[in-house]
């Protein structure tokens, strides 16, 4: 019988995950056992994918405010440090910023407007343009941000971010300054020890800072790249990626761990006999339409997958077949003609105007985005996800 549905992604449910568990077992476990529970077949090229969250716990990948005040000290010279364009987060940044606070004597806090790098906004584009503020030149203190708009909460958490933040860092025995520009230079008239904060757009900052005459620079990906007595850390990322675990420690970003992922798909292939494709994600890379906000706070939405888990889509858009190569067709010869030509497809479509239109991301950010969707960050219970029919088409 031909099948009638396409691709399929399911959320599993699996055991509380503590540091030191065989997260590797229990991945393979959980799926084979709701595969049994739920009687559904599992197939070649279906993928697996953990959340990043339950391996950097099985991976123990945990860090003090104190370790991160250590680090940041070290590479800063712990008087006054700059902090540019952080994201406005309890979760994300304020644990982070804690620590910050702790290696300094004084902070000069610069936020982006009218909103973080994300997009948390502080103001709306409409304020600042009833103010008459040009956000691209014009540096605001937190007074004159204050005169002209006033208190602003978060429309989702209801927080205001530049009380929050300045309250948190005083809170740690520091000096807080709060100011807001778009221009990393602008930090350099206050200090010339600057920890960047922005995710995606760091090293043009660094860049920039470098070139302006900056003494020291670091990046929160610099921060805790390496362990702090006994601490957790990330060769590659740093803070970045890290989450709020308890009012004084933070969730750092995986190690490596393509070890992992292989493991993973090499238990399902003794246990079942089937080649499954296994990655790890974090956030996925889409906004939401209505608060503005893109998702991606992590530095990548995959830092680890297997071998066919590489590359972009490569598929025809059947509405352009069918209203251009096939037009004068319909119904079962309309079917067959549309099947024969994705069965004939080249191997890179790039450029083919057959394919304007199909999404050209990578595989990893796309089946990412659709497990963090299936999966969300509340109770669901769900850290692992199984994608079935992501490499069909409709041949298949």
């Amino acid at each position: 019988m031909e099948r009638r549905t396409g691709t399929i992604s399911r959320g599993i449910r699996c055991p509380i995950i503590r540091q030191g568990d065989d997260i590797a077992g229990i991945v393979v476990n959980s799926v084979i056992e709701a595969a049994e529970a739920e009687q559904f077949d599992l197939r070649d090229k279906d993928v697996v994918a953990i959340t990043e969250s339950v391996v950097a716990r099985a991976q123990g990948n945990y860090a003090s405010v104190d370790a991160i005040a250590k680090d940041v000290k070290a590479k800063l010279g712990g008087e006054t440090i700059g902090v540019i364009f952080p994201i406005l987060s309890r979760n994300r940044f304020a644990v982070c910023l804690r620590g910050i606070a702790k290696g300094a004597k004084k902070i000069v806090l610069m936020l982006t407007y009218p909103s973080d790098e994300v997009g948390n906004a502080l103001i709306s584009l409409d304020q600042l343009d009833e103010a008459g503020i040009n956000p691209y030149s014009d540096v605001l203190t937190e007074e004159k941000y204050r005169a002209l708009f006033g208190e602003n909460v978060h429309p989702f958490t209801g927080v205001d971010y530049v009380s929050y933040y300045g309250d948190l860092i005083r809170s740690c025995g520091a000096e807080a300054e709060i100011i807001f520009a778009n221009d990393p230079r602008v930090i350099l008239n206050y200090t010339d020890s600057v920890l960047n904060c922005d995710i995606h757009t760091r090293a043009r900052t660094k860049r920039i800072l470098k070139a302006a005459g900056a003494k020291r620079v670091a990046g929160l990906d610099e921060i805790l790249t390496a362990s702090v007595d006994g601490s957790g850390f990330n060769e590659k990322y740093g803070l970045l990626g890290s989450n709020k675990s308890t009012e004084d420690t933070i969730k750092l970003f995986p190690q490596d761990c393509f070890d992992l992922v292989e493991n993973i798909q090499a238990q399902f292939k003794e246990r079942i006999g089937k080649h499954i494709e296994v990655m790890v994600y974090g956030d996925g890379a889409f906004k939401d339409p209505v608060g503005k906000i893109w998702e991606l706070a992590d530095p990548i939405v995959s830092p680890a997958y297997t071998d066919g888990l590489v590359g972009t889509p490569n598929e025809l858009k059947l509405k352009y077949l069918a209203d251009n190569d096939f037009a004068d067709l319909k119904g079962e010869a309309l079917k067959n003609a549309i099947s024969d030509a994705i069965k004939k497809k080249d191997d890179d479509l790039v450029g083919n105007m057959a394919s304007q239109g199909t999404t050209p991301r990578r595989l990893t950010d796309l089946i990412g985005s659709l497990c963090d969707l299936t999966s969300g960050s509340g109770d669901k219970g769900t850290p692992i996800v199984l994608v079935q029919g992501y490499f069909d088409n409709m041949t298949d």
